[in-house]
């Protein structure tokens, strides 16, 4: 039997390929993200052992926004074993761009750079500043963004925003730090760092030489965290890797998504397989093989075909990965990509398991039908028909999973909050409702066949009602081919319906939250933008509103909050009690607020204040923090001056008159804003673009890894039409003898590889819209619900486009055969 088996699948090396593809592509999906993965991990590791090696002993604040004061870096000089102890200073100093403004949404991180063993620095281009207090280092990032080039002149704000002008004398990579990654970095003499940023303290005290750990320890006392140089390593590549741990979980998601339908397809491929060879079962069993033979048979070609097919999964899924990090590397993702890929014995293993496990699997019930081949269908000319009869156990299991899909997504849609819990439970309805379709689905492909095939009925006369008939008279098959095709259309339509629902919904809350077309702010949102600029702005005929807003840090109730108060006539969105009449010895309280503080409409807090002391304030109102633009503690204008002074404005908002363009409009804030670098001016137009843009490369990224899946059912439907073009030999030909043309039979073939197309991806589409719009009501309140029909539309008819370019090489090879040789077989 063994080699029975082997010499089979030599003679059908065709088969044995058209078999292996599905595998292949689903192995190599997560083999390239193991691939990936462990390449980027090694290079974090690389980064961090570089830089970490440097230091024996670190001392850190207990706090991260607290710092090691300069007397404990004395204390630490002064032990014996230490050659040298370095404080490294981190804090903000905002650098300007070319346009005289603020670099990013938030302040760039000002370093000291320091000298000799204990340089962590990773300078890429020109030098480090040294003992220069005019130079300065800065990101790469930033420098390409803002198009600096070494020996520029950069302005770089102090700690009380007044600029300074220093020469750029290199470039540093900020490695696998991804706050420096986020807010770039700029860096100086350890003098000027301490000067620009105001800093009180280090971050970080690095200390070389013999010295222990325990020796600083003891020395810097408990207050401080203190770790050894390998220690430091540990905590860094933890931290950086838990930015690339969800990242490689959704990959390895889709990789899940991909094996699936891969599973799907072996199945079905296995089925026809065993359908085929029926008379070669037989004819086994006749001179001799016993049932377990025939199943073992089977099971070991599926052995055969998951090992090699996983084994050249293994090669693409290392050419995905390397094509993945050249892409990363080409669009300078904050992502180590020049550590040597490699394929570890772990990603080996799991990519041979994961494939030999899934195709030995997806064969076994096939195996199974083989072993109830009688002998004596061996004296039969042609193999007996599979005909399908939907039995009591498959309607009440069809029943269970649907009652149980369908409560379980109501649950999460209508009885629980918003939230994480909602939306796991939507997902698991979802499931169970698919698990359901999936048992149903020979029991729908008659109905839908007959739906679907009505236009191709009536277009493509006699073959097009051959191909209809096709496509429903083996259902089990039929339903195994397109469910493939469901699971990739029923995620990218439930993608699309939850891309589109979170743009408008956002765009309303967007709307709500800033209602006014232009917002003056600093990039940590403080009180800094001068009271002028708002006066200024008022005078102008081109607005029609301006409202401000200050605010301070404060306690009420011996709790810190920020309290502030507005003008220029805001509406806020009150949710209980009112602000009518508002005045002295009231506040207004958002809901979180009110809930940490433990208050309610009528109690009285108490606020802290610089020049009046402790004042009593009564609750008047309490405001819904998801749509008011206030402060979380809200008084009124005159008692905020008599509280706390004259405080600048943190937020200047902005609306245009009516018939003034927006250009305009613009060029008057902009001027107003001007000179002073540190306030941005952002448009509504602009938040809801780089949200729109977010959304975009999400949802191109979310396609791009579903293509997988899609492609992969689209190699099922072209494998299954290929083998079953095989078992319709004589069908063909008889077609062809009663005067069947060539194109007609290629006709046939087509519509009925399109309908296929059609049917999975109507039940997809039709799952992707239902489950996408529960997604939305488990995860946001008040969701505005969108299906793009154009989109959705695009997703059936490239599904159907897709299973006739499937079917173009299993029809031509139909065509092609001879007439008297194909009734001659069997």
């Amino acid at each position: 039997m063994l080699r029975t088996t082997l010499a089979g699948l030599r003679a059908h090396r065709l088969r044995l390929l058209l078999t292996s593809l599905a595998i292949m592509l689903g192995v190599g999906f997560i083999a390239g993200t193991f691939v990936l993965n462990d390449t980027v991990q090694a290079g974090f590791a690389q980064r961090v052992t570089a830089d970490a090696g440097k230091v024996g002993v670190a001392v850190l604040p207990a706090d991260s926004d607290q710092t090691v004061p300069e007397e404990v870096l004395e204390r630490v000089r002064a032990l014996p074993g230490v050659t040298e102890a370095q404080g490294l200073i981190r804090a903000s100093a905002p650098v300007l761009g070319r346009n005289g403004k603020v670099v990013g949404n938030l302040p760039t991180t000002g370093l000291s750079v320091v000298r000799g063993p204990l340089d962590r620095t990773d300078v890429v281009s020109g030098t480090g500043p040294g003992t220069d207090d005019g130079a300065a280092v800065l990101d790469e990032n930033t420098a390409r963004t803002q198009s600096f080039r070494l020996g520029d002149t950069i302005t770089v704000l102090d700690h009380d925003r007044r600029p300074h002008q220093f020469r750029l004398v290199g470039l540093i990579d900020t490695g696998v730090d991804q706050m420096l990654a986020y807010t770039g970095a700029v860096g100086f003499t350890p003098a000027v760092a301490q000067r620009m940023t105001g800093a009180k303290g280090y971050a970080e005290i690095d200390v070389a030489g013999t010295v222990t750990k325990q020796a600083v320890a003891a020395a810097v006392g408990g207050s401080y965290t203190v770790r050894t140089g390998a220690e430091l390593a540990d905590d860094l590549a933890a931290a950086a890797g838990v930015e690339t741990q969800m990242f490689t979980l959704g990959l390895l998601l889709f990789g899940v998504v991909a094996m699936m339908v891969a599973a799907l397809v072996i199945y079905n491929t296995f089925n026809i397989l065993v359908a085929q060879r029926t008379r070669e079962m037989a004819l086994l069993r006749c001179i001799g093989a016993t049932r377990g033979q025939v199943f073992g048979s089977i099971v070991l070609e599926s052995a055969v075909v998951g090992l090699l097919a996983s084994a050249l999964g293994l090669l693409i899924g290392y050419g995905l990965a390397a094509l993945t990090l050249t892409v990363l590397a080409a669009f300078d993702a904050p992502l180590p990509t020049d550590a040597a890929v490699s394929l570890t014995p772990a990603t080996i293993a799991i990519g041979l398991a994961v494939g030999l496990v899934v195709t030995v699997c997806a064969a076994l019930l096939p195996a199974r039908s083989a072993t109830r081949v009688p002998p004596i269908a061996a004296l039969r000319s042609q193999p007996e028909e599979q005909t399908f009869r939907a039995g009591l156990v498959r309607a009440g299991f069809a029943a269970l999973f649907l009652l149980a899909g369908l409560g379980t997504t109501g649950v999460g849609t209508f009885a629980l909050e918003p939230g994480e819990a909602a939306l796991f439970v939507v997902m698991a309805g979802g499931a169970l409702t698919f698990l359901a379709v999936l048992v149903l689905g020979p029991v729908l492909v008659g109905p839908l066949s007959a739906l679907v095939g009505w236009i191709p009925r009536q277009l493509f006369g006699v073959p097009g009602r051959l191909a209809v008939d096709n496509s429903g008279r083996n259902p089990r098959r039929a339903a195994t081919t397109t469910v493939a095709l469901t699971i990739g259309v029923t995620l990218m339509t439930l993608i699309t319906v939850v891309t589109a629902s979170t743009r408008l919904t956002m765009t309303a809350k967007l709307d709500e939250q800033f209602p006014v077309d232009y917002l003056l702010a600093s990039q940590e949102r403080d009180s800094v933008i001068p009271r002028s600029v708002a006066e200024e702005l008022r005078g102008r005929p081109e607005l029609a509103s301006v409202a401000q807003i200050r605010e301070v840090k404060t306690t009420v109730d011996g709790k810190r909050v920020d309290a502030g108060t507005y003008s220029g006539g805001m509406e806020p969105q009150v949710s209980a009690g009112s602000m009518r009449n508002f005045g002295p010895g009231q506040v207004a309280l958002d809901d979180v607020t009110a809930e940490r503080l433990g208050a309610q409409v009528g109690d009285t807090v108490s606020m802290r204040t610089e020049h009046a002391g402790t004042v009593p304030l009564k609750v008047v109102a309490v405001l819904d923090s998801t749509e008011s633009t206030l402060t979380p503690v809200t008084v009124a204008e005159q008692p905020f001056e008599s509280y706390f002074g004259a405080v600048p404005d943190s937020r200047v908002m902005v609306t245009i008159a009516d018939g003034v363009t927006p250009d305009r409009a613009r060029a008057v804030v902009d001027a107003a804003a001007a000179p002073y670098p540190n306030v941005q001016v952002t448009s509504s137009t602009e938040v809801r673009g780089q949200f729109d843009e977010t959304l975009d490369m999400l949802l191109m990224i979310i396609t791009g890894l579903l293509g997988l899946a899609i492609l992969i059912s689209l190699l099922g439907i072209a494998n299954t039409l290929s083998l079953s073009v095989h078992e319709r030999t004589r069908e063909s030909a008889l077609l062809r003898a009663l005067g069947l043309t060539r194109p007609q039979l290629r006709r046939m073939l087509s519509v009925e590889a399109l309908i296929l197309g059609l049917i999975g991806a109507l039940v997809g589409v039709v799952l992707g819209v239902v489950f996408g719009w529960a997604a939305m009501r488990a995860m946001l309140t008040q969701a505005v619900f969108s299906a793009p029909v154009a989109q959705i539309a695009l997703f059936v008819v490239l599904s159907g486009l897709a299973g006739v370019l499937a079917a173009v090489l299993p029809a031509r090879r139909a065509a092609r055969a001879s007439i008297v040789g194909s009734l001659a077989t069997g």
